[in-house]
C-alpha cells in the first residue's frame, strides 16, 4: 500500500467496516417489521402460510440479527483507535447518543428476542405478539439514535465549544437537528425496500424452480405490494431530503450534480445525466445535458440555480467524481424498484404474478438492489461530508489518531480476511437457509397445546427444524 497515508487507511478502514455492518441492521430493520406483520396476519386469518414464512423469516432474523451485533462492536473501538480526535471532540454529543442506544433500543431488542424466537409453545399468544413488536419496535428506535448522531454530524446545531470541545447546550436541538427527520424516514424507508426485495427475491427463486406453494405465492405477493407504495414514496422523501441538503450543505450538492459555476448565458440549469467529474481539471467531462431539469429537480421551479463548486474553496469541496456516480447508482435502483411494484400490479392484474418467468427473473435479481442502494445513498452521504468529519466544525484529518500507515494496513488487511471468514460463512448460511425455503407442514404435524412440548425417548430426535415450532391447526392452503 505504498503511496497511501496513515489517514487515508483510517478512512478505508472505517469505510469498510461500516459498510460491512450497515448491511445486516438494514435487513434487521425490515424483517422485525415484518415478522410483526406475519404474525398479526397468522392472529387474524389463520391462514397457515403466514405462520410458515413467520418461522421461516424467523430463522434468517436470527442469524442476520447476531451478525449486525458482532460486526457493531468493531466501530465502537475503532472511534477510540482510530479516531481519537473525534472521540475527544464530539464525543460529548456523540457518546450520550450512542449510550441512549444502548439503554433503550439494544436492551429491549435483547430483552424481547429470546421470548420471540423460542417462546411460542411456552407463552401465550397475546404475550408472543407483544414481544415480537417490541422487537422491532426496537430496531426503529435503535435507527433514531444512530441517525440523530449522524445527522448532528451533518447539520451540527445545539452546542457550545468549551476548550476544544462540543459541549451540549440544547439537547432537543442536538437531536432533531435540521437534517434528522429526513435522514431516519429515508433510511426506515430503505430498510423496508431492501427488505422487500430481499423477501421478493428468494420467493421468486422458488418460484423460477417450481416451487409455486402459497407461502412462498404469499410473500412474493406481500413483498410486490409493499414496493409498489413505498419505493415512489422513497423517491418524494429523497427529494425533500435534497432540498434540506442543499440548504444545509450546498457543496454536497454541487458535487453530486457534477456542477461547477452557473453560466451567465443560461437562464436555467440543466440536469448532467452522465459526465465524468475531474477535480484537477474543474470540469465535468462528457456531460450529456437536459436543459431545465436540473432546475426544475434542484429548486422546483424552471429558472433556478444552485451554487456551483467553484464557489467554495478547494479545500473544502467533496470529492464530486465519487459521489456524482454513487447517487446516480442509487437513483437508478430506486427507479427500477419502482418498475417492480408497477410489473407486480400489471401481472397481478393480468393473473399471471405466479407464471411469468421473466418477471420473477427480474425480482431475483433485483434481490441485492436495495442494499446496493443503501451502500451507494451511504457513500454519497458520507463523502459528500468530506473535509469535514462533524460538517463545519472538525475537518477529518484533524480527527484520526496518530498512527503509522503500517499499522494501519496491516489491521486493514486482518479485517477484510476476518470479514470474510467470519461473516462470509453466515451470509453463506443464511443464503441456504433462504434457499431451502418455508417448511409446508400442513396437517401432518402434531399439534402442541401452547407451552407443551412432546419429548422424543431419543434426545437428538428433539431437535426441531424450526427455531420454535409452532402448531398449525389448520390445513394449508392449495
Amino acid at each position: 500500500m505504498s503511496g497511501i497515508s496513515a489517514f487515508d487507511l483510517a478512512r478505508l478502514q472505517f469505510a469498510f467496516t461500516v459498510g460491512f455492518h450497515i448491511l445486516f441492521p438494514t435487513i434487521t430493520i425490515g424483517l422485525a417489521s415484518f415478522l410483526v406483520v406475519l404474525e398479526a396476519m397468522w392472529h387474524i386469518k389463520r391462514n397457515s402460510a403466514y405462520l410458515q414464512l413467520y418461522h421461516f423469516w424467523s430463522k434468517i432474523f436470527a442469524v442476520n440479527f447476531a451478525m449486525g451485533v458482532v460486526s457493531g462492536l468493531v466501530m465502537a473501538y475503532e472511534f477510540g483507535t482510530n479516531w481519537s480526535g473525534f472521540s475527544r471532540f464530539a464525543g460529548g454529543v456523540t457518546g450520550p447518543l450512542l449510550t441512549y442506544e444502548v439503554l433503550t433500543a439494544f436492551f429491549l431488542e435483547a430483552g424481547f428476542l429470546g421470548v420471540m424466537l423460542f417462546g411460542w409453545t411456552k407463552v401465550g399468544p397475546g404475550l408472543h405478539m407483544f414481544a415480537t413488536t417490541m422487537v422491532a419496535i426496537g430496531t426503529l428506535i435503535s435507527t433514531t439514535w444512530i441517525l440523530s448522531s449522524n445527522s448532528w454530524m451533518q447539520t451540527p446545531q445545539g452546542y457550545s465549544i468549551v476548550d476544544g470541545r462540543v459541549v451540549p447546550t440544547d439537547w432537543f436541538a442536538v437531536i432533531f437537528n435540521p437534517s434528522f427527520p429526513f435522514r431516519l424516514v429515508h433510511m426506515t424507508l430503505a430498510a423496508y425496500l431492501s427488505t422487500a426485495l430481499f423477501v421478493g427475491s428468494a420467493a421468486a427463486w422458488h418460484l423460477l424452480r417450481g416451487n409455486s406453494t402459497p407461502s412462498v405465492r404469499k410473500m412474493f405477493s406481500m413483498a410486490l405490494w409493499l414496493l409498489l407504495f413505498i419505493a415512489p414514496l422513497q423517491m418524494v422523501v429523497g427529494d425533500a431530503h435534497g432540498l434540506n441538503t442543499l440548504e444545509h450543505q450546498p457543496a454536497k450538492i454541487a458535487a453530486i450534480e457534477g456542477h461547477w459555476q452557473n453560466d451567465p448565458n443560461q437562464t436555467a440549469l440543466p440536469l448532467i445525466a452522465f459526465g465524468i467529474p475531474d477535480m484537477k481539471a474543474e470540469e465535468t467531462k462528457y456531460a450529456i445535458q437536459i436543459p431545465y431539469l436540473g432546475s426544475l429537480i434542484l429548486t422546483h421551479t424552471l429558472h433556478g440555480k444552485i451554487p456551483g463548486l467553484k464557489e467554495f474553496p478547494p479545500a473544502d469541496r467533496p470529492n464530486s467524481t465519487i459521489i456524482f456516480f454513487t447517487f446516480r447508482i442509487m437513483v437508478g435502483l430506486g427507479v427500477a424498484m419502482v418498475l417492480l411494484g408497477v410489473g407486480g400490479l400489471f401481472f397481478r392484474w393480468r393473473g399471471s404474478l405466479y407464471d411469468f418467468k421473466p418477471f420473477h427473473f427480474f425480482a431475483l435479481c433485483m434481490g441485492p438492489g436495495g442494499l446496493i442502494a443503501v451502500l451507494a445513498g451511504w457513500l454519497t452521504t458520507e463523502v459528500g461530508r468530506q473535509p469535514w468529519v462533524v460538517y463545519g466544525v472538525l475537518r477529518t484529518a484533524d480527527a484520526v489518531s496518530n498512527h503509522s500507515a503500517l499499522a494501519l494496513a496491516s489491521t486493514l488487511v486482518m479485517f477484510v480476511v476476518i470479514y470474510f471468514l467470519a461473516f462470509g460463512t453466515g451470509i453463506s448460511f443464511m443464503l441456504k437457509m433462504v434457499a431451502r425455503g418455508p417448511d409446508e407442514y400442513g396437517t401432518e404435524r402434531p399439534t402442541q397445546a401452547p407451552g407443551q412440548i412432546r419429548r422424543p425417548a431419543r434426545p437428538l430426535s428433539a431437535t426441531p427444524d424450526v427455531i420454535d415450532p409452532a402448531p398449525v391447526r389448520e390445513k394449508t392452503e392449495a
